[in-house]
């Protein structure tokens, strides 16, 4: 199989759909601007962006189909204290805790990296775990009230959701331009999957915690038995080419 023709093909495929969900989702280059969308339109984009996310990932490993590095030495780890950094009284009370625990809070997550907002396309599905239960949501539009007669007023719910209701698009632009920056240096993102396969067999040889693959059991995100758009046909071979990819050769 020709696979450097196989993936220029798709390359090219993607890059058209990712100029379609650009036009339709009306990108600009500022990305530090709050963007809003409607939100059928935001459905819409969203929904061909995930098979189109999931279809540049398998394009990733094809890409790196036979591509061998050395991953750097494991680090071990340092034993010793961890700075403490107080946090800030905003939170009511003075209060100290280690600078990893401040840095994953709100406050400190925005004074590390307020400038700066990027994204990065990920290499693996996203699994939902069988054992965890989903969570039952009840919109708020149709919340039960509970009132006594006479004594409480009746509580006004809001609105159901409707079609050209604004939504923040921020995100959307973020995994877009993530999208777009795996399509311009795909051989970099190649690299960064075999830099994790390097990793992921080292950590077998030592019985680590690993990942067995970047691919969700069953079928891809975002994919259709019935093609509506060119992306669901383009996630279908590039799912096709991956599974190939990531077999291991036949040494018998």
């Amino acid at each position: 199989m020709d696979w450097k023709a196989a993936i220029e093909t798709n390359r090219q495929a993607l890059k058209r759909v990712l100029v379609t969900l650009v036009a339709m989702a009306g990108i600009t280059g500022n990305a530090d601007r709050t963007a809003t969308l409607p939100r059928h339109l935001h459905r819409a984009v969203l929904r061909l962006l995930r098979p189109a996310e999931a279809a540049a990932r398998r394009l990733i490993i094809v890409a790196a189909h036979g591509l061998v590095v050395t991953p750097p030495p494991a680090r071990p780890r340092k034993p010793g204290a961890n700075p403490a950094v107080p946090a800030p009284r905003s939170f009511g009370i003075a209060a100290v805790m280690p600078s990893a625990g401040f840095a994953r809070l709100p406050a400190g997550r925005a004074a590390k990296g307020r400038a700066t907002r990027t994204h990065v396309l990920p290499l693996f599905d996203p699994v939902r775990l069988p054992e965890r239960a989903r969570r039952r949501f009840v919109p708020a539009h149709a919340a039960p009230r509970i009132c006594v007669p006479g004594a409480t007023a009746r509580h006004r719910l809001p609105p159901p959701p409707a079609p050209h209701d604004l939504l923040d698009a921020t995100r959307l632009g973020l995994r877009l331009r993530a999208l777009a920056a795996a399509l311009d240096d795909l051989p970099k993102h190649a690299r960064r999957f075999a830099r994790w396969r390097a990793r992921q067999s080292r950590s077998i040889a030592h019985n680590g915690p690993r990942r067995l693959s970047p691919l969700k059991p069953g079928r891809p995100p975002g994919y259709r038995l019935r093609p509506t758009h060119e992306i669901h046909g383009i996630l279908a071979d590039l799912h096709h080419f991956a599974r190939e990819a990531l077999t291991p050769p036949d040494t018998s």
